[in-house]
């Protein structure tokens, strides 16, 4: 049987066909799709996580009970989970387990471009790459064994392209893995320093011997061609090189990327006049194969920054001018990203523009509150970072005598992910920053997974919703108010008063996100051309559906307005009303 799959796909038709019983993951571009399509198998429990650390310690603790374990997670995921990640390196496993990291070359939904190849040496865990949907399937079976027979965690490394583009991928039956027997191995599995050393050692143990492996590994092959030039390369940079080179050249592909074949590479190198490494980002190959003695031609040629291309190699290799036959005769207008229509965070936005309160942002939709008109948020570091954030920018102006606030705003399932820990940090601190916590009850930039507040789970199984102002008191602060994010003038008095208030403030912002299925449907707005004066007041909303005129006049797409109400609480004319007449403003 073939199917049409993405990598994403693939690598959950692998963890079926290939007995695996359970997933774990955090929702993140460009992983969230593979447990989303293990989700719907009733041989595999999946969840969704807190965060990427919680993912890998349930997915430990089911690999230590002998299940074949799948955890999932983007790249800046992985810089969550690496606690767990780099003692599990010494611990090993029991059931096979791999982590997939999904690297985001050109930050498309990211807020870097960290390459985690470089995971590999540094917690000394072997390491796939993945070329195509093919192999990303493949390459799960092929893990997983090795997982288990060399008692270690397997990275799986992909790419935004890999993890998105589909290929035809030949599909086999699932085979049932029974759960390895599980045996007390305090040893092995408690890394108190006694037990970590000798531990410490075998990971070395275990390095040579996949060291010899590697030399024999299958997907490590070399494809001869012309030796007039050799290409070393491996994941989405072997098809670049592929479609420019075709047969003109030989090529060294790389599969097993960590650790390395020194042999099959010095093998290679021994036999081609000139070597190019064509690899994405870093120079992870050329300075490992450069170590070896070996000459090659990496990044003086190739750039270190964003997505490679075909184009990008022939420019660079070939020396040939881009092509410009793709281009279009027409002007494309601009269309940057802006919220939805009746996003329930824009009217926060808006409010914390006009208040001009320094915001410390976070990682989700409302990052898209820096964008004009709204340009409310100051900040976009990490998940959770807003709430650290504002509590250090009080704290340093407490500290000279300065009374400064600034507000943390992050979402429901950031709350969850990493901001308890900073708004226990706050209390015990004493700190009296404000957070805002923009409830719209879903997990809505990677597609309304549900998380610890929604009370349903990955399965759809109903579970006890945890209120998120029952927890901002049991952590002691007593100053909590839930506004609904449609009322204008209620989220400014929530927030002025929290500014106000000698110690730290949780306001929490709830309505669902206007794309949650099942919501009831409010009747649109209109706009009442007798009484509009052109002020364009409204438009400082930034909603999509308000439509500028280039006779300056403001009418509202019906198709795309939900009703929320935002912009005629804002106009000071009562010139907007629902279709019918009624005014809501």
């Amino acid at each position: 049987m073939k199917l049409f799959l993405s990598g994403d796909e693939a690598i959950a038709r692998g963890a079926y066909e290939y007995g695996a019983t359970f997933a774990a993951a955090y929702p993140g571009t460009p992983s969230t799709e593979v447990v989303e399509n293990l989700i719907p198998y009733k041989e595999i429990y999946a969840e969704w996580s807190t965060n990427e650390k919680v993912a890998l310690e349930v997915g430990l603790g089911a690999s230590l009970a002998g299940a074949r374990v799948i955890v999932a997670m983007k790249h800046v995921g992985v810089n969550v989970a690496a606690d767990p990640l780099f003692t599990a390196a010494y611990t090993g496993v029991n059931g096979g387990l791999i982590l997939v990291s999904a690297d985001d070359p050109s930050m498309h939904s990211s807020q870097n471009e960290q390459d985690n190849r470089n995971v590999a040496p540094f917690a000394k865990i072997p390491m796939l790459e993945p070329s195509d949907s093919q192999e990303a399937k493949d390459l799960v079976g092929v893990g997983f064994k090795i997982s288990e027979e060399m008692d270690t965690p397997v990275l799986m490394r992909i790419t935004t392209r890999i993890a998105h583009g589909k290929g035809l991928v030949e599909c086999g039956q699932r085979q049932e893995v029974p759960l390895r027997e599980y045996k007390k191995q305090s040893a092995k599995y408690c890394m108190v320093p006694a037990f970590a050393r000798p531990r410490r050692e075998a990971v070395e143990e275990r390095t040579a011997r996949l060291k010899e492996f590697s030399e024999t590994f299958p997907y490590n092959r070399i494809e001869w061609g012309p030796k007039d030039v050799g290409i070393i390369t491996s994941g989405i940079s072997y098809q670049y090189a592929k479609e420019v080179f075709g047969a003109s050249v030989s090529y060294l592909k790389l599969t097993l990327t960590w650790p390395l074949p020194e042999k099959l590479i010095r093998e290679f190198a021994s036999q081609v006049k000139k070597v190019y490494v064509i690899e994405e980002l870093d120079p992870y190959l050329e300075t490992q194969i450069k170590a070896l003695g070996i000459d090659v031609i990496g990044k003086d040629v190739i750039p270190n920054m964003f997505e490679l291309s075909a184009e990008i190699l022939r420019e660079r290799i070939l020396g040939e001018e881009p092509a410009k036959d793709n281009a279009l005769d027409v002007a494309i207008p601009p269309r940057p990203p802006v919220l939805c229509a009746g996003c329930p965070h824009r009217p926060v936005f808006y409010t914390l523009k006009k208040m001009k309160v320094p915001v410390m942002g976070d990682i989700g939709c409302y990052g898209l509150g820096v964008m004009p008109p709204l340009e409310a948020v100051d900040t976009t570091v990490c998940m959770g970072a807003s709430i650290g954030m504002a509590h250090g920018f009080q704290k340093a102006n407490a500290w000279v005598g300065q009374d400064k606030k600034a507000v943390g705003v992050l979402g429901d399932s950031t709350f969850f992910h990493s901001g308890m820990t900073g708004l226990a940090d706050m209390v015990f601190n004493k700190g009296a920053g404000v957070v805002v916590v923009l409830d719209n009850r879903t997990t809505a930039m990677t597609g309304h997974q549900p998380h610890p507040g929604t009370g349903i789970t990955a399965k759809g199984e109903v579970s006890e919703p945890i209120q998120i102002e029952d927890v901002a008191r049991s952590m002691g602060i007593t100053d909590v108010a839930v506004v609904d994010s449609y009322d204008l003038a209620a989220v400014e008095n929530a927030i002025r008063h929290a500014l106000d208030f000698n110690g730290p403030s949780v306001v929490i912002c709830k309505r669902a996100c206007a794309l949650l299925k099942g919501l009831p449907k409010m009747p649109p707005l209109t706009i009442d051309q007798d009484k509009c004066t052109k002020c364009h007041t409204c438009l400082r909303t930034g909603c999509p559906a308000l439509v500028h005129h280039p006779d300056k006049s403001v009418t509202i797409d019906p198709n795309a307005c939900t009703g929320c109400t935002v912009c005629a609480q804002v106009c000071r004319f009562d010139a907007i009303g629902k279709v019918g007449g009624e005014v809501r403003g």
